[in-house]
């Protein structure tokens, strides 16, 4: 019983600096994918902003603007392409591929329930849910 106490708390500190590096992974795909129309740091003022229909969401206030609860589900949803975005031309996100496919990796929901998507939407959830102000 003592081992397998040790065992569990030692895979559960193990785990710790994976989270961390979700984030960094996160930050290169947003990076890469979001910050021409959201800008560098998230707040919508990405080059690119001008010429869409609608401006880019500031990314830093989505808790803000949910009564302190990031949206999980809703932003999950934007990314990946189960809930279209048309101001981008197309559905969210125009990269396509890289964020849709194939729904095998959980998120959890401030609800306790599971949400799925791709590896790289748990990514770049884990970095926004790092750059939000709770102003």
């Amino acid at each position: 019983m003592r081992n397998t106490l040790k065992t569990v708390l030692f895979l559960a500190t193990a785990a710790l600096p994976a989270a961390a590096q979700d984030a960094d992974i996160g930050r290169s795909h947003y990076h890469t994918h979001c910050a021409t129309c959201h800008g560098l740091e998230g707040r919508g003022d990405g080059p690119m902003a001008g010429v869409l229909l609608i401006k880019p969401t500031n990314l830093t206030e989505l808790t803000a603007q949910n009564a302190g609860t990031f949206p999980l589900e809703r932003v999950v949803m934007r990314i990946d392409g189960r809930d279209p975005l048309v101001s981008h031309g197309s559905p969210m996100p125009v990269f396509g591929d890289f964020f849709q496919g194939v729904f095998d990796v959980p998120i959890k929901a401030p609800s306790g329930q599971p949400v799925l998507t791709s590896r790289p939407v748990v990514d770049l959830i884990a970095y926004l849910r790092e750059i939000q102000r709770l102003e």
